[in-house]
């Protein structure tokens, strides 16, 4: 390369380069006094002569100095959790727990299970002003599940629906709004107060396709394809798909209904022991519909 070159691009280079000036200049790099100690010129180490520093008494951690609080110093941000209140929760229900409500009479596996018995066991609790919509069943505890049960849950995934169906049971995955949860929760409660039982709501658009698909056993999906996607889990897992004789396990909702055996419109009186049902078409159009 000739030096002709050479100067050319190194005036090309600096051409790109910002004008040097003091603001983009670093000082010369100066070693690092040592503080002295003692009579040596230490005197009071940096410390000062007087006050907390002086004396070793740190401020402790998280302490706001000053007299301005803490939302009035800094400006407002936005907050990260923008929209949590809409946002539905599935507390976790494991396979180990439900096995210990079955063994401990709290759950009585020849009836149906849903998120009313759940709630009536007194031993997992739901809270829907806490934005509860069900419950989500675990894996946890699998490999001691031996309860032949016909569930209803919110959520589970392909290992618990295995482990369910291998000992025999089946198991539905069911969306229910906040105001049938709060019945079903509830359920003395919800009856005394004479109003009739409302028609279950069907799922917002964000979970209509978890409930469609028959390989998470939705409720909305087709019987024959949850047959199919059954017998595709059993080959998949090794073990002989059983046959569903008992009646209990062929028990299923309706897919606006809330409570098993109570159609929606229906009003329940405890006092007296009596169901009362709804003559008008309108009324039986609207909560068939």
């Amino acid at each position: 390369m000739s030096v002709g070159s050479r100067v050319d691009k190194a005036l090309a280079l600096l051409r790109q380069l910002p004008r040097v000036s003091l603001s983009n200049v670093e000082s010369i790099p100066k070693p690092r006094k040592r503080m002295d100690r003692g009579q040596h010129g230490g005197k009071t180490h940096g410390c000062g002569s007087k006050g907390n520093e002086a004396r070793q008494r740190w401020l402790p951690l998280g302490f706001e100095a000053g007299r301005v609080p803490f939302q009035i110093r800094y400006s407002r941000e936005r907050s990260y959790n923008y929209g949590w209140h809409a946002k539905r929760q599935y507390p976790p229900l494991s396979l180990h727990k439900l096995q210990l409500m079955i063994d401990t009479g709290r759950l009585n596996p020849e009836q149906p299970i849903d998120l009313a018995a759940i709630s009536q066991s007194q031993v997992f609790p739901i809270q829907p002003e806490d934005h509860h919509f069900g419950v989500n069943l675990t894996a946890e505890g699998v490999d001691n599940f031996d309860a032949k049960v016909n569930i209803e849950v919110q959520h589970a995934s392909e290992e618990v629906i295995a482990a369910v169906e291998r000992l025999g049971g089946t198991i539905t995955t069911a969306y229910y709004d906040i105001f049938s949860v709060k019945a079903l929760v509830h359920p003395t409660k919800f009856f005394q107060s004479g109003k009739p039982i409302p028609r279950r709501m069907f799922p917002p658009a964000d979970a209509i396709q978890y409930y469609k698909d028959p390989k998470n056993r939705g409720y909305l999906a087709d019987p024959k394809e949850v047959a199919h996607e059954r017998l595709v889990l059993s080959q998949k897992y090794g073990y002989i798909l059983p046959d569903i004789s008992e009646n209990y396990l062929k028990e299923y909702k309706d897919t606006r209904q809330v409570f098993y055996g109570l159609q929606p419109g229906w009003v329940v009186n405890l006092k007296d022991k009596v169901i009362y049902k709804p003559l008008d078409k309108d009324l039986l159009d609207y909560y068939q519909s």
